[in-house]
């Protein structure tokens, strides 16, 4: 299985991102091989539709699990159609946040925002 997390620094000690259409980058984590990559998250620049941006990138990835800690509804519906479930982080690292997935003690994020318009203004 593998899973996505919006990341500040590329390593597993960094902080989960708050923003994920506007996060410096994914880490992707394979569960099955212990496994980690980043890359760097393209929307991060966009004028608009961050979020829609980011949530491509982690569809095109193969991913199973997004975990966030907030995610727009327009991310959400790109997601969804991606059949990608969508987690709410914990206070933590990455790390820490793919322990308590594996360890089942993250919830399904159930309550997603319209949108962030004219983020950062």
């Amino acid at each position: 299985m593998k899973i996505a997390i919006p990341v500040d620094e590329q390593n597993l000690e960094s902080s989960v991102c708050p923003s994920f259409g506007r996060a410096p980058y994914f880490l992707f984590y394979n569960t099955v091989t212990k496994e980690s990559y980043y890359i760097d998250n393209s929307a991060v620049a966009s004028q608009g539709g961050a979020g829609i941006k980011a949530a491509q990138v982690i569809a095109d990835q193969g991913t199973n699990v997004l975990i966030v800690p907030r995610c727009g509804e327009n991310a959400e519906e790109v997601l969804r159609k991606s059949e990608i479930f969508i987690y709410k982080s914990i206070q933590g690292t990455a790390k820490q946040n793919i322990d308590a997935f594996e360890a089942e003690q993250l919830v399904l994020l159930n309550d997603f925002h319209s949108g962030l318009h004219d983020h950062g203004k």
